[in-house]
């Protein structure tokens, strides 16, 4: 069972009751998360040419393929 998204993969806070209107918009669109959207931890990312990966050391990784 996969847990729904409660926090921001671009700045790390919570969405409830969040602005984040910064971290919605066409330039944040293409960057990988920087957070993981479970636990807010930080992620290690890295990207290639063909696309990104995003680790979360407690939920593991999302690519941009969609996998993970």
């Amino acid at each position: 069972m996969t847990e729904p998204a409660a926090y921001c993969v671009h700045c790390g806070r919570s969405l409830a009751g969040g602005e984040h209107a910064g971290c919605h918009n066409p330039r944040t669109a293409l960057e990988p998360p920087r957070f993981c959207p479970r636990c807010a931890r930080r992620m290690v990312v890295q990207v290639t040419p063909t696309g990104w990966t995003a680790r979360c050391s407690r939920h593991g990784a999302c690519t941009s393929g969609g996998t993970g």
